[in-house]
């Protein structure tokens, strides 16, 4: 299957099209079927709530943009002015009234004037007639009306908010002739505790839905919902688990009498559910149970081969064919990690192919009972077409969505159609309503499509392998590989596939195995004489073309990619870095110099500048002469790499000098950097300690100093360049630490803010200048999230950083690790959470810390220490000011739903790099250009537009073009002659 998932979608698509292809009478005919299925549909959207909202409100529009947004968090804010605030940012801009009345549906009217309501409230002011009119009721009023809109919607998606009320609503006569497959909407767990409440939710629901098993229900089960780590690199521990419980699941159904469905989800997961799958389809005692299934999504290229492995398990199967739910996050995941190809299809026609070829190997299979989830009446016709007579088979759509399409096939034609049929609390459950609405009612759904009464039964009907055939199965072209991702400005670096277990394997094997340049010990070096190497040969350096200089770049970045493994495993080995960590510290150094390689063709050209008539004024920028790059030891690669080369580009020649802790590393870089055809006395290595550095700094010679470390040394650095009053003024670009802070309100999603948290602080053992140090959580949530954050760092792996299953690796030195585990005693009454680490090496276990106040923090500790305190609601901004107060400016972070509060946090901060949603570390070469203010450091921003400049020499040439007789200019104008 790895194959499969890596090769191009062309060549994917060729078979299935093929496979999907209907004869020219078949298609009549499902024409005709389809048709009368679309009647029936639209016949029934005049009572169909989902439809109506659908069409009511469109997702491509600020009021749909809007409602998904505050439907996704209102329910779970706890607090009154936060939910003000909420509702004000989603509701005060979005055209409310123009929706009153318009609907067929009484309660999408009914939650409309909700909304118009509360927009009317937020938005007219305090001396408005309706705020007067409600005056007495005040701000709850709104709260209320926005509520019960909120409820409104859930109510439609969710069957029951316990397993029994859910069972009771499917006795009602509306779902008479179908049944149910209950999922309990574990989505995923981030801790123990949160995956035994799921296998306990499952358990319970089992023992429900088995008291009657004679209606038919079933459960769908989530393995990502009963394991925390469910993860490639955890393989050997959590698919074992897993499978045990699973089967615990798996027997209790079968002794039930009732069917148990595995869900699925994202791909890089798929290898690991069906080793899981597996093992249980296997286990004795279930080979007579003919309950057992698995979900299978069209929309990933290995969808047709999975299928294939389900018909040879040699028992019957019951498969859910979806479309696919993480096509998103899916195609995000894939260009962030620069793989060389998508695991799924990029257009949604394509999908559609799929989805039939896949469908009618389901119908021919041997061992598998299909069921067919669509809400797609063409796909519903087809699927009918080829089966003939037969009905062996059922349909399947969700809840909420798809009224009208199967009732008449239920009760009056004999095909079986079940519900997925979401069950838990309203509050737990309008993510998931979200994710479904943004799946379903995206502008190329079926959905979408039949609420639109623009779109005629021709287009909604259209054939998708036509569709597909016309462009030649090609990739969608709004969607470039990973590797074309930057466009004009670099291409993107490779990456590695992590979640194809056998090349786990292959690169843990290769970055275990001892590297020989660890052993050897670097001479000596002389400063001297390195400086004056470098500078005797800066005259012919600068005088290589910028367009050569830059060629030399892109070969390095090359070097780098054919000796990635190589670099690995020196990573790992010399900085103590985990294997992905490993892996970015390579992809960054080749962005690095494909980036910067590019950027010197684009901006380092000569430039016509504008002046009067008779007069070109030119400005060029040159190399200054010999720079010292001084690189840190938590990106021994990268940051190396990337000073050296923005020097080198520019016309520079470089003394670089290695952190002490990394120079193997740092000796490497060079030498692929002499081989891509840097001179050799235009990049010099001078490894060892602060004295190598101080005397750099202290040379005249040296011309600039680009630097990356603790504070205290770049102000070091700085004086020591201004120390001789007959030194030249030179400059100084200088990337320090920070006191990195992560404000979370109460619209933020716990889990969201957990997983981000654990990454930006204990990632890589913390030893990141962008790394998370103090969080700051509204206090009216402050006990949930950090329970939840507790919880995730329990299950924290802390080891060698050569095992794949390591999340935390040692500190880099004996220094480090006394200087942190000195703090933590120190601390030591104030410690939340700690973890424990192996008893041999350099291990410092994460650490969470109360603090009483922000103020209380005043030094960044570098290794996997986070603080945690609280803010009041209503106190962003002083919140924000007091952070500023610390002097540092280099990353902060903000979780929140409520636009206004980032639009606050981007005005106020002052930061060099803030985000939003998401965690604080990672940043992307051209993308997230890095480099802080203040107290942590000078700027340019590394990896952005305007770094190269500050390396160069600005020169103006102004020419007199007259003085040698006449202005050539005016006179070609043939207006002034005689």
């Amino acid at each position: 299957m790895a194959n499969q998932y890596r090769a191009a979608e062309p060549d994917i698509l060729k078979p299935l099209l093929d496979r999907a292809a209907l004869t020219s009478d078949s298609r009549e005919r499902v024409l005709g079927h389809a048709a009368g299925l679309l009647a029936d549909l639209r016949a029934e959207q005049s009572k169909g709530w989902v439809n109506r909202f659908l069409q009511e409100y469109r997702l491509n529009s600020s009021e749909g943009i809007a409602l998904l947004s505050l439907a996704e968090a209102f329910l779970r804010v706890p607090d009154p002015e936060t939910a003000d605030l909420l509702i004000a940012d989603k509701l005060g801009d979005a055209d409310w009234r123009a929706h009153t009345g318009k609907s067929s549906s009484k309660l999408v009217n009914s939650a409309t004037w909700g909304l118009v309501v509360g927009r009317v409230l937020v938005r007219e002011g305090e001396s408005g007639p309706l705020r007067r009119l409600i005056a007495r009721a005040g701000e709850p009023f709104v709260r209320q009306a926005v509520g019960a809109a909120m409820k409104m919607m859930g109510e439609i998606f969710v069957m029951g908010r316990t397993i029994d009320e859910a069972m009771r609503r499917m006795k009602k006569p509306d779902n008479a002739g179908f049944t149910a497959s209950f999922d309990m909407l574990g989505e995923a767990a981030r801790t123990v505790e949160d995956a035994a409440r799921y296998f306990n939710a499952y358990v319970d629901a089992i023992d429900a839905v088995g008291n009657d098993p004679a209606a038919g229900h079933s459960i769908s089960v989530k393995l990502s919902a009963l394991h925390p780590r469910y993860e490639v690199a955890r393989w050997d521990k959590c698919v074992p688990e897993l499978a045990e419980m699973l089967g615990i699941l798996a027997r209790q159904a079968a002794d039930k009498g009732i069917a148990l469905t595995v869900d699925a989800e994202e791909s890089e997961r798929l290898e690991m559910s069906l080793d899981i799958i597996g093992r249980v389809a296997a286990m004795p005692g279930l080979s007579g149970w003919d309950g057992f299934g698995m979900a299978v999504q069209a929309y990933g290229k290995r969808a047709r081969p999975v299928i294939a492995w389900a018909d040879g398990l040699g028992r019957i199967m019951n498969v859910r064919l979806v479309k696919g739910a993480y096509w998103d996050s899916e195609i995000k995941r894939t260009q962030v990690e620069g793989l060389a190809d998508y695991p799924l299809f990029t257009r949604k026609a394509a999908t559609d192919v799929s989805y039939l070829a896949v469908a009618r190997d389901m119908l021919d299979a041997k061992n598998i009972r299909p069921a067919f989830a669509s809400h797609n009446a063409l796909t519903v016709a087809t699927i009918m077409e080829w089966a003939g007579n037969g009905r062996d088979f059922e349909f399947q759509r969700l809840h909420g969505m798809g009224d009208g399409l199967y009732e008449r096939l239920v009760r009056e034609n004999g095909y079986k159609c079940r519900i997925y049929a979401p069950v838990g609390g309203h509050r737990d459950l309008l993510a998931y309503l979200v994710r479904r609405l943004l799946e379903n009612g995206a502008n190329s759904s079926f959905v979408h499509q039949l609420a639109d009464e623009r779109m005629t039964e021709a287009e909604i009907l259209a054939d998708p392998v036509a569709k597909i055939a016309a462009v030649g199965g090609t990739r969608h072209p709004s969607i470039p590989l990973p590797v074309d991702l930057f466009g004009a400005s670099h291409r993107n670096s490779m990456g590695i596939d992590l979640s194809d277990r056998p090349t786990l394997d292959a690169i843990t094997r290769v970055v275990n195995t001892p590297v020989a340049l660890l052993a050897q010990p670097l001479p000596t070096p002389d400063v001297t004489d390195a400086i004056a190497r470098a500078h005797a040969a800066f005259p012919d350096w600068s005088r290589t073309p910028v367009t050569a200089r830059a060629a030399i770049l892109d070969r390095l970045a090359d070097l780098l990619e054919q000796h990635r493994e190589e670099l690995m495993a020196i990573c790992v080995q010399e900085a103590f870095k985990t294997i992905p960590d490993a892996i970015g510290e390579v992809r960054e150094a080749a962005d690095f110099c494909r980036y910067y390689a590019q950027a010197a063709r684009d901006r380092l050209i000569p430039i016509e500048l504008p002046g009067p008539t008779g007069e070109r004024n030119t400005l060029h920028c040159e190399g200054r002469g010999v720079w010292a790059t001084i690189a840190p030891w938590n990106f021994p690669l990268a940051i190396f790499l990337g000073q050296t080369a923005a020097a080198l580009v520019t016309g520079n020649t470089v003394v670089a000098k290695p952190a002490p802790q990394t120079p193997a590393i740092a000796a490497r870089a060079v030498a692929l950097a002499h081989q891509a055809g840097v001179p050799k006395d235009a990049l010099i290595l001078v490894p060892g300690g602060p004295e190598v550095g101080a005397a750099l700094t202290a040379d005249v010679r040296i011309q600039g100093v680009a630097f990356t470390g603790s504070t205290a040394t770049a102000k070091k650095i700085a004086r020591s360049l201004l120390a001789d009053d007959e030194r030249p003024i030179v400059p100084l670009i200088a990337e320090t630490g920070g006191i990195n802070a992560m404000i979370v309100d109460s619209t933020a999603l716990p889990e969201q803010v957990v997983a981000d948290v654990v990454a930006s602080s204990f990632r890589s053992a913390g030893q990141r200048c962008s790394a998370l140090r103090l969080l700051l959580v509204q206090a009216d949530v402050a006990d949930t999230v950090v329970a939840m954050l507790k919880g995730a760092m329990e299950t924290l792996t802390i080891g060698a950083p050569g095992d794949p299953a390591t999340d935390v690796g040692p500190v880099i030195d004996r220094a480090a690790y006394d200087r942190l585990m000195a703090y933590r005693t120190a601390a030591a009454d104030r410690i939340l959470k700690t973890v424990a680490v192996p008893d041999d090496g350099l291990f410092v276990p994460p650490t969470l810390v109360r603090l009483d106040r922000i103020e209380d923090l005043t030094q960044e500790f570098f290794g996997p220490i986070l603080h945690v305190a609280t803010w009041e609601a209503g106190q962003l901004s002083d919140t924000i000011a007091r952070v500023n107060a610390k002097g540092y400016g280099l990353t902060m972070g903000l979780h929140s739903r409520i636009a206004r509060s980032a639009e606050v946090v981007e005005a106020e901060a002052r930061v060099g790099n803030l985000y939003i949603n998401r965690s604080m570390i990672g940043a992307v070469v051209g993308s997230q250009p890095f480099g802080g203010e203040g107290l942590s450091g000078t700027g340019p921003k590394a990896g952005g537009p305007h770094y190269l400049h500050r390396f160069c020499a600005e020169r103006v040439v102004s020419v007199d073009t007259t003085s040698a007789g006449g202005n050539a200019s005016l006179l070609s104008l043939d207006e002034g002659g005689i």
